[in-house]
């Protein structure tokens, strides 16, 4: 007689994990890429090819039995395996070739970035970027994505990578506000409009100093974008805390009081410990850290006010 499980495949254990997480059959099927009907008529299959029911159905949605329970929970570990697998696969790479899912803040890339990977694909055009433009922190372990490019003084554990620059924030203001752009004494400004980033980013230091010393009624502005914030500056809704690659970079712009070097963010670029030796994920790391090197003075707010991230003092 043939043992009951001897009939399951990977796809049916798949099945069971996404209905356990999203809880629902039509959310499971989204999360699989198939139709709601194939999964209610598989799950069927599965439960009387088992002979147990692996969920109790509720008007809430789906939760998982005992026996359910321990499913999801191999199905994790094949899974968490499989992946595996496919990084030391990955890192076993020769040659600069393939595709390079990167994550970074919007901030990073247009201000930063964007150029250094046009010079990259210039220099490696077998290697293809998959940017994933995001300011939460992706699971690179599941192969979300293959680099993360994060400000953090606290970069995840379980990641390798280097400190390529410390990116400082200054105290900004609309030039034509400030034509003597003489720096003066922060507290001497507290009775000027402030715009500053609202709660969600509440993290940083810039923005802890802004909620704790500005009068609440002086902060006329608040927005979740660094971006959106250095256009409220230069639009002079108020004065704020800019990255100091962004505010010299903005030509209507400037710096009103001298960086603080407490508020300032390591720069990280990381990698998942299985992927650091694939030849693609080597030439992406090598050749950003070198040209964050030669751009180091700017992002870190020392020179070349008026110009944009990525290009020569000089040209």
């Amino acid at each position: 007689m043939v043992e009951p499980f001897k009939n399951l495949a990977w796809d049916d254990f798949r099945l069971i994990k996404a209905i356990a997480e999203a809880g629902r059959l039509p959310a499971a099927a989204e999360l699989l890429g198939i139709n709601h009907s194939t999964v209610f008529r598989r799950l069927g299959q599965i439960e009387a090819t088992l002979g147990v029911s692996l969920f109790e159905r509720h008007r809430t949605g789906y939760v998982p039995t005992a026996v359910g329970e321990e499913m999801v929970e191999l199905a994790s570990d094949i899974d968490e395996r499989i992946t595996g697998f496919g990084r030391k696969v990955a890192g076993a790479e020769v040659v600069p070739e393939g595709e390079v899912r990167v994550t970074t803040s919007d901030t990073l890339l247009t201000h930063l970035f964007t150029p250094l990977f046009a010079r990259f694909r210039e220099k490696e055009p077998r290697v293809r970027l998959d940017i994933v433009v995001s300011n939460q922190a992706l699971n690179l372990s599941k192969r979300d994505a293959d680099v993360a490019i994060r400000a953090t003084d606290t970069p995840p554990e379980n990641l390798v990578g280097r400190r390529v620059a410390r990116i400082n924030w200054g105290l900004y203001g609309r030039a034509a506000d400030f034509p003597s752009a003489e720096e003066v004494e922060v507290t001497d400004l507290f009775d000027r409009p402030w715009v500053a980033l609202g709660d969600r980013m509440a993290g940083l230091k810039a923005v802890r100093f802004v909620h704790e010393h500005v009068p609440a009624e002086k902060i006329v502005y608040r927005i979740s974008s660094v971006l959106g914030l250095a256009e409220a500056i230069a639009e002079g809704i108020g004065i704020g805390h800019l990255p100091c690659f962004i505010g010299n970079a903005e030509p209507g712009l400037t710096r009103i009081a001298s960086a603080e070097p407490t508020f300032a963010t390591d720069l990280w670029l990381l990698t998942h410990p299985d992927l650091r030796h694939a030849a693609r994920i080597r030439a992406l790391l090598d050749f950003l850290a070198a040209e964050i090197a030669r751009d180091r003075d700017f992002i870190e707010g020392r020179a070349g006010e008026g110009r944009q991230a990525g290009t020569s003092a000089d040209g």
